[in-house]
C-alpha cells in the first residue's frame, strides 16, 4: 500500500493499493476509485459490530475496497480540514472523535470508547461514547481546521475548549472543570466547563470545531432557520457542547424556531 495525502485546506486521500490488498472506510467517505477496485459493503461483523459502531458516531455499515489488480483508491473528508495517517504497532490504538475516522487498512479494529468519567462524557463535548482505533496498520484520521500537536508530561495539564478536541493517547485523561467568575459564563463565550486534559500522552487539536463551523453558517441564512439553528448552537455551546448541550440546544432551538 502507498497514499498520498494531497492538497491545503480541502485534502484528499489518494491509497494505491496492489493485489489483494484492501482498504476498509465507513460509508459515505470514497471519492473515487479505478476499475481494478472492487467494493464490498456490509456489517463488519454482524448486527452487533454495526450496533457498536453507530453507538460510536460511526456508520452501521463499513465498505471494503479491495484490489483484483494495481488500482487506486481516494477519500475526501466532509469538512476543510487535515488528515493524519498514523501507522499503529499491535496492540497501539488512539482515542478520537466519533467524526474523526477516515479509513484504514483492514488489521485495524474500530470499536466504542467510553470515558473515564461520566460527567466528562456528557459535558466534555465529545460524547459519552467516543472511537478507539486499534493496531497493527495504517489508519487516516482528519480533523476539522488546521491541527495542532501537544505532548503533555506525567501531570501536565491542558484546559481545552472541548471541540477542539481531535485524538489522544489512551494515557491522556480527560476530565472537565467549570468555568469560574459569573462575568466570564455570561460573556466570555467559552460556555460552562472546559475539558481538562492531563498527561502523559500526545494529543492533537483542531482549531476548526464543527460546532463553531455551524453557528458562522446560522448567521448567514434566512431569519427563521438562522433563529432555529443559532439558538440550539448558541445553547449547546453555553452548556458544554457535549452531549447534554446537544440535547438541550436542539429542544430550545426548536421551541425558538417554532411560530
Amino acid at each position: 500500500m502507498r497514499y498520498d495525502i494531497s492538497g491545503t485546506v480541502m485534502q484528499t486521500l489518494q491509497i494505491a493499493l496492489d493485489p489483494g490488498e484492501v482498504i476498509v472506510s465507513q460509508t459515505h467517505a470514497m471519492a473515487w476509485m479505478t476499475d481494478a477496485i472492487d467494493m464490498d459493503t456490509h456489517t463488519g461483523g454482524g448486527l452487533f459490530a454495526g450496533l457498536k459502531r453507530a453507538m460510536g458516531g460511526g456508520s452501521f455499515f463499513i465498505t471494503e475496497y479491495g484490489a483484483r489488480g494495481r488500482g487506486e483508491v481516494a477519500f475526501a473528508p466532509r469538512f476543510p480540514g487535515q488528515i493524519i495517517a498514523r501507522n499503529l504497532a499491535p496492540g497501539e490504538s488512539l482515542i478520537c472523535r466519533k467524526e474523526t475516522f477516515l479509513c484504514a487498512e483492514r488489521s485495524v479494529s474500530l470499536e466504542i470508547a467510553f470515558q473515564q468519567r461520566l460527567g466528562a462524557g456528557v459535558f466534555a463535548g465529545e460524547g459519552f461514547i467516543l472511537q478507539r482505533v486499534t493496531g497493527p496498520g495504517t489508519v487516516f484520521l482528519d480533523l476539522s481546521g488546521e491541527v495542532i500537536e501537544k505532548d503533555l508530561g506525567p501531570g501536565e495539564r491542558l484546559r481545552v475548549h472541548a471541540g477542539h478536541i481531535g485524538i489522544q493517547e489512551p494515557s491522556v485523561s480527560t476530565d472537565i472543570q467549570m468555568v469560574r467568575g459569573f462575568r466570564n459564563v455570561l460573556f466570555g463565550g467559552e460556555g460552562l466547563f472546559l475539558a481538562t486534559l492531563t498527561g502523559p500522552g500526545k494529543i492533537w487539536l483542531q482549531s476548526m470545531p464543527i460546532l463553531n463551523l455551524a453557528e458562522e453558517i446560522a448567521r448567514h441564512l434566512p431569519s427563521s432557520e438562522a433563529t432555529n439553528v443559532g439558538a440550539g448552537a448558541g445553547v449547546g455551546r453555553l452548556v458544554g457542547g457535549g452531549a447534554a448541550g446537544a440535547a438541550i440546544g436542539g429542544i430550545l432551538g426548536g421551541l425558538f424556531g417554532s411560530e
